[in-house]
């Protein structure tokens, strides 16, 4: 036997065949070959890896040859990529970058081609990605879906640009990602009938029924700012194989804890069918992206893990194609080195350019809320000092702050509600979707330190007073390190334990904040242009 020759046995799950059968599995250069009912087997689960079925790679901070390395060791074997952020920055460089980092790993990345960018034309971005654009991409065997439409205006207005990459994605034959948040009634219906075929947005089991019925998938997000899991997990009920498990973003540090292992899991600790619950976790997601991963079948990859049971759900062993890429925890996948690319035109800024002069009225602020990537609306009086808007801390209205990243900018300044911050600010270059530098802070000295120092690095997250400072540098586009994962969540979670300590209320600090500028979720967000109005889909102003 060589060494892409092995045999395995246990209680082996076919999700094919909806059965547990006690067997053996042969692998011969990295396929299946045989499979052999055994009377009896070790009281070991031999089941399909994990997919992740809509994915940020750059949500991590990491490249994706290093997340791979970090993902194996929870039993993820592929993943459904959606590479918007970089290609936000670098545009079809950044999305070629994705795929040759994933290349070079043995893991199964699917990319799609990022179908709004920029997500819209209210913010600067890096690139544009228009209809002729994504008709080459969709044209490309390496591209495998068109992702998320988030411009839903654009879909319900029939905008001429939107209806070629749609079309675009149906001549070629390939899958289109929703993003319908708070869309309901004909609208939805018209979004659906376009050819539409997913949603990851859905916050409540109404709404994701509603869709369900008009013929989508719902996948079930939990990632580190939005998480959707125990709202909508009841769906598994009713709707086993119209459901797939996804972080949508995930930071390093969480990725190092776990990942769609844990959805499992916690679905089957809440008592759903473990037949269900892997289906979600892996089975509809090649099914419906039509995925070469191996679903434990005569002549496919060998791609799959080995758990201990399914209440501890340990992963014991992870195999890719045919090949070990992690056992008991560690990650025997070897690291890459990759190279840093970047966008960073920004200039450093001065106090002066954020004041805000008061004008004697009432102000909007967005109130932003913990798990969620809505906003609301707050109206109140602000507070004032020598004749110019501040960060009122005793109130917990703070100054937000959006810069230009692509150019020299005058910077954008709002107010927002509920990070808690008693002292110092935070800024990160991570900022969906364009990925201007995105600030809070409890005074405009703050302010600019926090957001000079991300002028200095080109990119990355800081959390920063007078005093102290904690520093996550990231040089791939502003959104990517290029160190260790175990270095880059040890940076990290330095950053967020300051946040926390300057008195953030939030889970995810800097998740949540990176949030405060996607202007296709309603209601109230800040672009590096304006306050936003998400709802009515248009620039408001400042005061009430």
């Amino acid at each position: 036997m060589n060494e892409n020759t092995f045999s395995i046995s246990g209680q082996i799950v076919d999700l094919i065949h909806s059965r547990i059968f006690p067997g053996r599995i042969t692998v011969n250069d990295n396929i299946i070959s045989e499979i052999e009912e055994l009377p009896k087997a070790e009281m070991r689960f031999i089941l399909p890896g994990f997919i992740d079925a809509h994915v940020h790679i750059e949500s991590s901070m990491l490249p994706p040859s290093e997340f791979a390395r970090q993902a194996v060791c929870h039993g993820t074997v592929a993943t459904v990529s959606d590479p918007h952020e970089i290609a936000n920055v670098l545009g079809v460089e950044g999305i070629d970058y994705m795929i040759r980092s994933g290349k070079r790993v043995h893991f199964k990345f699917y990319f799609g081609a990022p179908s709004c960018v920029p997500a819209t034309p209210f913010e600067t971005s890096g690139c544009t990605l228009d209809a002729e654009a994504i008709d080459q991409l969709m044209a490309r065997d390496d591209i495998y879906y068109l992702s998320e439409m988030m411009n839903y205006p654009g879909v319900l207005s029939e905008d001429p640009e939107i209806m070629k990459k749609l079309e675009a994605a149906r001549r070629n034959g390939k899958p289109v990602d929703g993003h319908a948040p708070m869309v309901t009634g004909d609208n939805i219906r018209k979004y659906i009938d376009s050819g539409i075929s997913t949603d990851h947005e859905c916050y409540d089991v109404l709404d994701a029924e509603t869709k369900l019925k008009l013929g989508m998938k719902i996948l079930i997000r939990e990632g580190s700012a939005a998480k959707n899991f125990d709202a909508l997990i009841p769906l598994m009920a009713s709707y086993p194989d119209k459901l797939m498990f996804c972080t949508d973003d995930m930071h390093p540090n969480e990725l190092m804890r776990g990942h769609i292992n844990l959805l499992v899991k916690r679905a089957l600790q809440k008592g759903y069918k473990l037949l269900d619950v892997l289906r979600a976790a892996s089975l509809n997601a090649v099914q419906h992206y039509h995925l070469d991963v191996g679903m434990l079948q005569l002549g496919d990859d060998a791609d799959f893990i080995v758990v201990d049971n399914f209440n501890d759900l340990n992963v014991l062993q992870t195999y890719v194609r045919g090949r070990l890429m992690s056992e008991n925890g560690v990650s025997l996948m070897p690291r890459r080195k990759e190279e840093a690319c970047n966008v960073f035109r920004a200039t450093p800024i001065t106090a002066e350019d954020l004041q805000v002069p008061d004008t004697g009225e009432k102000i909007k602020v967005i109130s932003c809320m913990e798990g969620n990537l809505i906003t609301n609306t707050i109206v109140t009086n602000p507070k004032s000092v020598d004749g110019n808007l501040v960060s009122d801390t005793t109130r917990d209205i703070l100054k937000m702050v959006v810069l230009n990243r692509y150019g020299q900018a005058k910077p954008s300044v709002g107010f927002i509600n509920h990070f808690g911050l008693k002292r110092g600010a935070l800024a990160t270059s991570v900022a969906h979707d364009s990925h201007n530098i995105v600030a809070v802070g409890c005074t405009d000295e703050d302010l600019v330190r926090a957001i000079n120092l991300l002028v200095y690095t080109k990119g990355g997250m800081v959390a920063c007073s007078e005093t102290e400072f904690a520093l996550l540098p990231l040089p791939v586009a502003g959104l990517m390190s290029l160190e260790p994962g175990d270095q880059v969540t040890a940076d990290y979670e330095r950053a967020d334990r300051l946040a926390h300590e300057f008195g953030c209320t939030l889970y995810s600090p800097f998740m949540t904040l990176s949030f405060m500028a996607l202007l296709v979720i309603p209601e109230l967000k800040l672009s590096d242009k304006g306050l936003f109005d998400g709802a009515h889909f248009c620039f408001t102003p400042l005061t009430a």
